[in-house]
């Protein structure tokens, strides 16, 4: 249990840096740089997206760290599928429940959205991006990266 809550504190620490910059960049973006909502808000996610995974492939899954572009690929569609989330309750807070509200909507999107999405990426980035497993290829199937294939396979 005590691996599990390094892994959250770890995972919440990247979150937090993540959301700063995302929050500041788009700040940032809107006022002084003067670009519209939807392309600043496209460019802070993206750089948040990119602190998050920094700080996830840096941190808590150091030891576990896949490597190339198809990791950071599936690390963002599991962001924006939490951002999805996090819209879709506010979608459903607004528009189908009636509740219209600058409360309401900082409720739905942000606190209730912002939990379940929350989940979603902890439990995507631990089982789709930074998957546990052997190391040094040790049991079939998996990746051995003495001879750069698989185990108990042709390749390897």
């Amino acid at each position: 249990m005590p691996g599990t809550r390094r892994e959250l504190a770890g995972f919440a620490a990247a979150g937090l840096l993540a959301y700063a910059v995302d929050l500041g960049l788009f700040t940032l973006l809107r006022g002084p740089a003067g670009l519209d909502p939807l392309t600043a808000k496209t460019l802070s996610f993206l750089a948040g997206c990119s602190v998050a995974y920094a700080g996830n492939a840096l941190g808590p899954y150091r030891h576990r760290r896949p490597r190339g572009l198809r990791p950071y690929a599936v690390f963002f569609a599991v962001n924006a599928a939490g951002a999805a989330v996090q819209l879709l309750c506010l979608a459903i807070s607004h528009y189908g429940l009636g509740l219209t509200s600058q409360r309401a909507d900082t409720v739905s999107g942000a606190v209730v959205g912002m939990f379940l999405a929350t989940l979603l990426r902890f439990w995507g980035t631990r089982t789709l991006v930074f998957r546990a497993g052997p190391t040094t290829g040790g049991a079939a199937g998996s990746w051995n990266e003495g001879t750069g294939g698989r185990v108990g396979s042709w390749t390897g």
